[in-house]
């Protein structure tokens, strides 16, 4: 079974995502700001880390350049509702593996896991 951590803010959304996950089958924690979610994602390996930009205290994008900055390598999706262009690039040239936007499609989210 895989392990996944979601880091979002948004309760509701990181419950849908957790429940969807789930069914697939995946253990999945939660962190709901960017200081509890870097301190989850140190703690244990994950087989995927899907990370929301926007969050209180550290935000994404510094947390997935802490994370590529050392070892193991832990995939990570961006679930963001920053949809421009240049967001997408910069958060792909940061060491995202994947950048999805919302509001999200469950489906595709679920697919592309």
């Amino acid at each position: 079974m895989r392990n996944v951590l979601v880091i979002e803010d948004e309760k509701d959304i990181a419950n849908l995502v957790r429940m969807h996950l789930q069914d697939l089958p995946c253990n999945v924690e939660l962190a709901f700001d960017g200081q509890s979610g870097l301190a989850a994602a140190a703690k244990k390996p994950f087989d995927l880390i899907v990370l929301d930009l926007m969050l209180p205290g550290i935000d994404g994008l510094e947390i997935c350049r802490r994370l590529r900055s050392r070892p193991p390598y832990t995939p990570i999706m961006m679930l963001t509702a920053k949809d421009s262009e240049l967001d997408r690039v910069l958060g792909l040239e940061l060491g995202a593996d994947d950048y999805l936007t919302k509001p999200i499609s469950i489906r595709e989210l679920v697919a592309r896991v």
